[in-house]
């Protein structure tokens, strides 16, 4: 079977890349992925009975999708073909079918990896249907991305959909120590370096060889500081995709931060945010959500504070703008929880579709003609100011209507006061009726 090198028309000689040359040769030797390669694992376990299942691999860059797929097919004897959803059509899957047909009718079984299968449209994702149905081709899709949403559920109904993870310290330190042996020489590092590297590759296997390929091609007398390694590479962009899962995964990581009451994992969920290049003015857009939605009036300040953070945001810009959004998103998860305005109101809101246009009772009417004042508009309307307590206990609800409690704050923070008070007033109402 060829490999990716020879496919590419490239001799032995040729310069490789270090990733490339450590590339894996049995499935033994992939790291980080002991969940489905270990002894255990579902894809050792296929690959040991030689029986193979359609399947998705979904996980972060430089985590070993495209190598498993390929020693998946090694190990298993299948005939590892490979596209590229990125600069393949549909001539090209035409004719992978048809060279999978063929191999069938000669008693060879055939592996197509897909690489950035999400690409396909959904048109085109219905195409592998019908040869994976018949067993023409075993279908092994990598993705970067949700199969959740971006493949199509007939698709995912015929394939496993296997995680593959970010690469760990551990396994990246494999990593680096393979390239040392093959280098025959150690990483002009220190240890707080070395650490610093690993702290860039950020999980990436690839860029993290990528990497260690450029400070072996420098050379250095010396160990180098982290100072100095920062120097010679480039930090890394952060992996976020603003309009992908990675967007909405950090969102909701920052709120659930908020509403659990972590200021120390709120903020940071907010600073992976701003670094990963989000819009400073979608978070404070959130942070005043969170303020309606989970705070209330156990602390009405919060609403205050996020609208304010975003004016100081909309007024300083970044980086000082910033700061006000941290301010703000502090107070939030330090302030005390309430949902009973968020509650009472979609209560009320279910209570005004269900009595449809019930009339505000006489009392509460305007009367600003004689007539109306002649059909009782306003009649027997008390002044809640002027009565000894400050609370008449009318009933403002519609005739034919029955009282109904929406808003029932626990009493946390500031509500405790207001539970106070609309328990007194509960009790003055009862003793009036």
């Amino acid at each position: 079977m060829t490999d990716l090198f020879q496919a590419a028309g490239l001799t032995p000689e040729a310069p490789r890349p270090l990733a490339d040359r450590l590339r894996p040769t049995s499935l033994a030797e992939v790291v980080g992925q002991e969940h489905l390669l270990g002894p255990e694992g579902p894809i050792r376990r296929m690959a040991e009975a030689r029986r193979l299942s359609s399947m998705i691999l979904w996980g972060p860059p430089g985590t070993g999708k495209t190598t498993i797929a390929r020693l998946l097919a090694k190990e298993a004897g299948y005939e590892f073909q490979q596209l590229s959803a990125v600069f393949s059509g549909v001539a090209d899957l035409k004719k992978a079918f048809e060279t999978a047909k063929n191999r069938r009718s000669a008693g060879q079984a055939t592996l197509l990896f897909v690489d950035e299968i999400h690409r396909f449209n959904r048109a085109q994702q219905d195409g592998f249907l019908p040869f994976v149905e018949e067993g023409i081709v075993t279908l092994v899709g990598a993705t970067t991305e949700n199969p959740s949403f971006e493949l199509n559920g007939a698709l995912l109904s015929r394939a496993q959909v296997y995680v593959l993870r970010r690469l760990d310290d551990a396994a990246l330190k494999i990593l680096l120590e393979r390239a040392e042996a093959m280098e025959g020489r150690p990483l002009p590092l220190s240890d707080e370096a070395r650490d610093a590297l690993a702290a860039l590759a950020d999980g990436d296997g690839r860029y993290m060889l990528s990497m260690a390929e450029t400070l072996f091609n420098i050379g250095s007398a010396h160990p180098l500081t982290t100072v100095e390694l920062g120097q010679i590479l480039q930090k890394r962009a952060v992996a976020y995709d603003k309009d992908r899962e990675e967007h909405y995964n950090l969102i909701s990581a920052l709120h659930k931060s908020v509403r659990g009451s972590d200021p120390d994992a709120a903020l940071y969920w907010l600073a992976r945010m701003l670094a990963g290049g989000e819009d400073p003015l979608f978070i404070a857009r959130r942070l005043v959500r969170m303020a309606i939605e989970d705070i209330g009036e156990a602390d009405p300040l919060s609403l205050l504070l996020t609208t304010a953070a975003k004016d100081a945001y909309d007024f300083l810009g970044s980086p000082e703008g910033e700061l006000a959004l941290a301010q703000a998103c502090v107070h939030l998860a330090t302030a005390p929880k309430s949902v009973a305005v968020y509650k009472g109101f979609s209560a009320a809101m279910k209570a005004a579709k269900e009595t449809g246009s019930l009339a505000p009772p006489a009392h509460i009417r305007n009367a600003p003609t004689k007539l109306m004042k002649d059909l009782g508009y306003g009649a027997g309307y008390a002044y809640d100011p002027d009565t000894p307590e400050g609370f008449s206990g009318q009933d403002y609800f519609p005739e034919g209507m029955e009282r109904r409690v929406f808003y029932a704050p626990k009493g946390e923070g500031a509500e405790a006061k207001i539970k106070d008070r609309l328990e007194r007033w509960a009790q003055l109402r009862a003793g009036k009726s």
